[in-house]
Order: C-alpha cells, then structure tokens, then sequence
C-alpha cells in the first residue's frame, strides 16, 4: 500500500471522527441522551438467578482443605487421636470436597487461592481434650486459615462448612467429657457405698461402746462417793495425828528435861566414893546413869517422830482433796463418754443414711463435677461452653460484603454500559458511502472508546462515594479504564462487522458472563457448561484484576489475567477489521431486510 493511500485512509478516518464530534453536541437533547448512556449503564439479566437458585446445596464440588497434624494422647492406659477420628469422620461427608494436605500445603494453598479454605489439627490436639480428666483443661484448637479475596460467597460457605466441622468436634468432646465425668461419678458411687457400709458398721461399734460407758458411768459415780467419803476420813485423822504429835512433841520435852536431871544426879553419884557401898546401891547408880542416857535418846527421836507425824498429816489433807478433786472429774469424764457415745452414734447414723442417699442420686452429683476434679468451677463452665476454640486466620480480611462483591458489580455495569452504547449509537457500515469498511471501523472507534472512559470514571467516583476497599489505588484505576475500552471495544466491534447479529450477541454473553465468571458464586457449584465457558470468558479476567488490585494484589494472580485482556483487545480489532471488510456489505443486507418493518430500529 502505497503513501497516498495510507495518508486518505487516515484523512477519512479523521473526517469520521469529526462528524461524530460534531453531531454529539448539535442539539440538547443528544448531549442529554449521551449522558444518560454514560451514567446509567447498569442492566440486569435475569440467567444467574435461575442459574443460582439453590447454590448452598452444591458446595461438595468446592476444595476444603484439612491438615491433620494431631500426635495423639493417652486416656486411661488407652490411645486417643481425635484428628485421625475427625478425617474419618469428614471423608463420609459431601458437604464439601474435602482434599487432607500437609500443614504447608494448605496455607500455601489457601494463600495463592487453590483452596477458599483450610482447617488445621494441630499437634496437641488430643492431648489437650485429654486434660480434662486432670486438675487443669485446656481448650482444644482448630485453626481455621479462610482467603476471602478468592470468592466472596464461597468465603461464606467455607464459614459454614468451617462451623459444621467446629460443631460436629464439640459435640464428641461434649460425649468425651461426660463419659470422663461419669466415670469419675461411679468411681465416687463406690467410695460412697464402701464408706456408708464402713460407717454403718462403725455406728454399731460406737452404739456397743456407748452402752459399755455407760454402765460404767454408774460404777464411777458410786467410786466417786466412796473417795469423797475417805477423804473426809483422811482429813479427821490427819487432824488427830497433828494433835498428837503436838502432845508427843510436849512428852519429849519432859523426858528430855528428866533425863538431863538423872544425868546430873548420875554424876553426882559417880563423884561419891562408892567402895563402901553396897554392890546393889552401884547397880542401881549405874543403871540410872544409862536410863538417863536412853531417856535422852528418846526424847530427840519423840522429837522427830512428832514433825515427821505432822508432815504427814498435812500431806494427807491434801492427798485427800486432791482425791475428793479426781473424783469430780471422773464424774464429768464419765458423763461426756456418755454423750460422746451418743453424738458418735447419731452422726454415724445421719452419714451412713446421706451417703447411701448420695450414692443413689448421681444424677445430681454430677452437677457438682468440680467437687469430684477440684477444677475451679467457673473454670469448668468455660470448658464446657466451648470445649474447642475455633483459631480463625483470615488472609486479605475484608471489612464489609460490599467491597467483596463490588469487582463483580464494576465489571458488570462496564459490559452493560458497552452493550448500551454500542446499540444507541451508530457503529456505522461502510457499504453505500464513500468510505471503506476499515476506514468506517476506525474512524467510529474513538467516540465509543471516550464513551466507556467516561462510563469508567463516574463507575469508580461512585464506588469511592460507596467507601469501597481499595488497597492499590493506582492499579485499581488503570484496570478499571482497561477493561471499559476492551469491553466497548468487542461490543462495538460485533455491531460494526455483523449488525442486529452482532448486538444479539453481545447480549447473550452478558447473560453467560452473569452466571459464569465466579463473580459473586464459586463456578464450582454452576452446571458444566458454564464451568466450560468460565476461562474463556472476558469478564472472568475483569474481575480477577479488580478483585486483586481492591482486596490485596498477588501478582502471580494480577499478571496473567493483565496479558489475557490486553491480548484480547488487540486480537478483537485485529479479526474485526478483517471480518468486517468481508461481512459489512452481508451484514448492511441483513439490516436492511430488518429495517423494511417497523419492528426493529
């Protein structure tokens, strides 16, 4: 193609886009009708309600991740691994298609969006629910690991389905702890039986006992009369012994005093001459001199036995008061033995009766748990309210359901206001004009491309007014103004080459497009065909790079679907340009026909 013929084909193009200018602004009431096109571009189908009718019944197709890491406990001498008893238990239910990984496969797979969700069994799970039966519980955790920037109503099913799990191990804890509880109530059982048959017997014992004491209760008293009435004895005759020895001590005085005079006159006689005597007056001499003497001796022993005599007689008073004292006491000691027996034999009574009673009524001991544990017994309510904590980690947490869903609705509106566009304004067909199928396609491009920025950017002031999550603003824009160019560009592109063929197609791939991108419902509880179409789809893409650039950016996730729709917008006007230099004059004649009655415009 020569020089010439390149510089008239841009003047042509040029000359079309000037007309479009100038005709977008001849009257009031077209500037008014593109304004409306540009601020109200949101229809809907009704497809994806009928192709979502029941969604929360077909979630066994979606991927929930389940690591199971539990080492397992020991209970009663037997092995318990409630993770292993977990996984058996999910691998007979469909709710969802559960897939059991490793630890790092499943948050590595939760994060890049290979599974919506996760729950791990960590290592001392087991050992945990255990603990119940000591002084000391710990709740048991499962973490749940949930990416709610993949979908934001499979997030919601995979909370479900997360809560189903965090419910069904509650309740077999519950069943665990009441078989730990009452295995402990019949340990109790028979301690109490064995301890009231204990006690009955005792109160036997004890009632033999107390008729034992009081028998000799009665002799006791009797001895106590006895002891007081010698003592009272013992008292008179102590007074009698100190009489006498006043009187003793009073006699060895006098012998003392005559023994002193014999002595003297012994020796008076002793100084006598006594040859001349007779041997009868010597004798008696003698005789008095050791009379005298014995009389001396006796008198200092009178002596002593006197103060001995009343040493003894006081000790005596005492001794008798003292027993008169025992006897007292005897006395009491032998009527508290009496109520002691009886005391004994009563509580003996009352506990082998309540015990028996306790024994009888588990039922409402078990009520009394802590008593049995020695667990603290708000510590046990705790326990019991929630056996198992549900550890959630949420990756890109988003605060509200809007912001999760408004990628969807974005895209949405921007190939509702495309199909719009494309259908009020003219695309033009080359055949009966002076210009060339290519020159037509270019030179009514533009208008429609400033048409769907302009659609873009009141879509995105509005979004922000909404208070949407954005976390990259700059890339969130870009991708909104990319995907309204690519998206008016295949709409007007399918006008331009095909006509009325081509607006009837653009509306039947919003209507696919609704139910089947995984906008607002996992494709994975859609029908096959729509799983078929899902990675063909141009919205699908869309929606990718507006959910990353909003919810979190992953650029493994971001790029490809970045290259698929640039690609797409340089292949859609490649093929275009083509197929309308073939069809413009077919699809002018199908148009015509159409036109030739007043049904269609």
């Amino acid at each position: 193609m020569s020089k010439n013929h390149i510089m008239k084909h841009l003047h042509n193009v040029k000359e079309i886009t000037s007309k479009d200018a100038h005709e977008a602004f001849k009257n009031p009431i077209v500037v008014i009708t593109l304004i409306a096109i540009i601020i109200l571009p949101s229809l809907y189908a009704v497809l994806n309600i009928e192709a979502c009718w029941n969604p929360y019944e077909n979630t066994k197709d979606i991927d929930f991740a389940i690591a199971n890491v539990d080492d397992g406990a020991t209970y009663n001498g037997e092995s318990l691994n409630v993770g292993d008893d977990i996984v058996k238990d999910l691998r007979k239910n469909n709710d969802f298609h559960w897939v059991f990984v490793s630890e790092s496969d499943l948050r590595r797979g939760v994060h890049n969006g290979t599974y919506y969700a996760g729950i791990v069994i960590p290592h001392n799970f087991s050992k945990s629910i255990a603990s119940i039966t000591t002084d000391n519980p710990k709740s048991a955790q499962l973490q749940y690991v949930i990416n709610r920037k993949s979908n934001p109503v499979a997030s919601k099913l995979c909370d479900s389905g997360a809560k189903a799990v965090y419910n069904d191990v509650n309740r077999e804890i519950v069943e665990f702890i009441n078989v730990a509880a009452y295995g402990k109530l019949g340990d109790l059982q028979s301690s109490l039986s064995s301890g009231a048959g204990q006690l009955s017997s005792g109160a036997g014992q004890l009632s033999s006992g107390a008729s034992q004491v009081s028998s000799g209760a009665g002799q006791v008293s009797s001895g106590v009369g006895q002891v007081q009435s010698g003592a009272s004895k013992v008292q008179s005759g102590a007074g009698q012994v100190s009489s006498g020895a006043g009187q003793v001590q009073s006699g060895a005085s006098k012998v003392s005093s005559g023994a002193s005079k014999v002595q003297e006159g012994s020796r008076q006689l002793s100084g006598v001459n006594t040859t001349g005597l007779p041997d009868q007056v010597k004798g008696v001499v003698d005789g008095s001199v050791k009379l005298a003497n014995s009389s001396s001796e006796l008198a200092g022993a009178s002596n002593n036995l006197a103060q001995g005599s009343s040493k003894l007689a006081g000790s005596s008073v005492e001794l008798a008061n003292g027993a008169s004292q025992v006897a007292g006491g005897s006395v009491s000691l032998a009527n508290g033995a009496l109520s002691l027996a009886a005391g004994s034999e009563l509580l003996a009574n009352s506990a082998s009766g309540a015990l028996f009673t306790a024994a009888g009524s588990l039922s409402s001991a078990s009520s009394s748990l802590s008593d049995v544990t020695g667990v603290n017994e708000d510590q046990i309510g705790d326990y019991f309210y929630s056996p198992v904590k549900l550890d959630k980690k949420e990756l890109y947490p988003v605060d509200d359901y809007g912001s999760e869903v408004a990628p969807f609705y974005i895209v949405l509106s921007m190939w509702v206001g495309a199909v719009i566009t494309a259908v009020m304004l003219k695309p033009g067909q080359a055949t009966g004009t002076k210009y060339t199928p290519i020159e037509m396609y270019f030179g009514k491009l533009l208008i429609f491309i400033i048409m769907s920025l302009l659609q873009a950017t009141v879509t995105l002031i509005g979004c922000f007014m909404l208070g949407i999550e954005v976390s990259n603003v700059p890339i969130f824009i870009l991708s909104a103004y990319l995907i309204s160019a690519v998206f008016m560009l295949i709409c007007y592109s399918l006008i331009s080459a095909l006509g009325q063929v081509g607006k009837a197609l653009s509306v039947i791939l919003l209507v696919l497009q609704i139910s089947g991108t995984g906008g607002i419902y996992p494709i994975e509880i859609m029908s096959q065909f729509f799983r078929t179409l899902y990675p063909y789809l141009p919205m699908t893409h869309s929606i990718t790079l507006l959910r990353e650039s909003a919810l979190g950016l992953l650029w493994t996730s971001y790029t490809p679907a970045l290259i698929y729709m640039i690609g797409l917008g340089i292949g859609t006007v490649i093929i275009s340009a083509i197929v309308k230099q073939f069809a413009d004059k077919g699809a002018h004649w199908f148009d015509g026909k159409l036109n030739e009655t007043d049904l269609f415009g």
